[in-house]
């Protein structure tokens, strides 16, 4: 009886004791997150040339300065009268990078009916292999004198061997005398192949090449020098004016004081050539002439006499006709 009254004593205390409070850890301030890293930048753009209008400037004389067709240079600055340009306003000389790209070229539609195109791939997702479909046999179509091949599907799996290839491969068609398909034989033991011919040297200039002529005949009454910019070439009223070389209009007018009605020539991006004091022009802006062609009559037009001012341009800047002309 006193063991039972004191195992209820100790069950009495157990009840009455407080609970154990759970242990507190004390983690600190929650960490700051951390900061984003700047995303890379990319290089740097190169910033585009510019020119500043000038007393007495036009479009057309800043573009023939630097080489340019007038239009261009234009379009690069937006503007939309040739005519309207001031003092002061600073012209970019090469096109905005926004002007540089090329479109892409839009799918063509899909012919009436072909099978619809698979759809793309989503970015980052495998894209799968589309398995070969067991079917019944392809029959090609035989050379004439030769029996008909038959190709089994390939879609199976089969483990490498030289006997596994020689059945998955196709084999090549006898040639048929006659039709130009024989193969080439190897040469007889002893024999020597015959070297093959050297290609032939691609004939024509390179892409900064010209090939100039003289685009008047006449004397030269007078030379090139930094003033001038080009040379006076005298002659007859209405005789032909001719392109010194091929290339494209980019200028027929009477814009440029001093020269008159006035044509340039652009050949490449490297050289230009300029024809003034012309009685007549033949040809239009963005014309395409061949070296020879008749492009103006000769003439006074802001000149004290019939004469033929002509300028070549190398990146827009004049160099002396006589050391790129033919000896006349």
């Amino acid at each position: 009886m006193t063991r039972l009254a004191a195992l209820a004593l100790v069950a009495v205390l157990a009840g009455c004791a407080a609970p154990r409070p759970a242990p507190v850890l004390d983690r600190g301030p929650a960490p700051a997150p951390a900061a984003a890293a700047p995303a890379p930048r990319g290089p740097a753009e190169k910033p585009l040339p510019t020119h500043t209008v000038q007393r007495g400037d036009t479009l057309v004389s800043i573009a023939l300065q630097y080489g340019l067709d007038y239009r261009e240079l234009a379009a690069w600055n937006g503007i939309t009268n040739p005519a309207q340009i001031r003092v002061g306003q600073v012209l970019v000389l090469a096109p905005p990078s926004g002007m540089a790209g090329t479109a892409t070229a839009a799918a063509p539609p899909p012919a009436p009916g072909a099978p619809p195109a698979p759809p793309s791939p989503e970015p980052g997702k495998p894209v799968a292999t589309p398995l070969v479909s067991a079917g019944p046999p392809i029959e090609a179509r035989p050379l004439s004198n030769t029996p008909a091949l038959k190709v089994e599907p390939r879609g199976m799996k089969v483990p490498y061997s030289d006997k596994a290839m020689a059945e998955f491969s196709v084999p090549e068609a006898p040639a048929v005398p006659g039709t130009g398909t024989e193969a080439p034989q190897p040469p007889a033991s002893g024999e020597t192949a015959p070297a093959a011919p050297a290609e032939a040297p691609k004939s024509g200039t390179q892409k900064e090449d010209v090939d100039w002529m003289w685009p008047v005949k006449g004397k030269i009454i007078g030379p090139f020098s930094e003033q001038t910019k080009g040379i006076e070439i005298a002659g007859k009223r209405g005789a032909p004016v001719v392109a010194a070389a091929s290339g494209r209009v980019i200028y027929a007018d009477s814009g440029l004081r001093g020269l008159g009605k006035l044509v340039i020539i652009r050949h490449n991006d490297t050289w230009l050539s300029a024809y003034a004091h012309n009685d007549k022009i033949l040809v239009k802006e963005q014309q395409e002439v061949r070296k020879g062609e008749k492009i103006a009559e000769m003439g006074s037009t802001d000149a004290d006499r019939v004469e033929l001012h002509f300028e070549i341009r190398r990146k827009g800047k004049p160099v002396d006709p006589a050391r790129y002309l033919p000896p006349m």
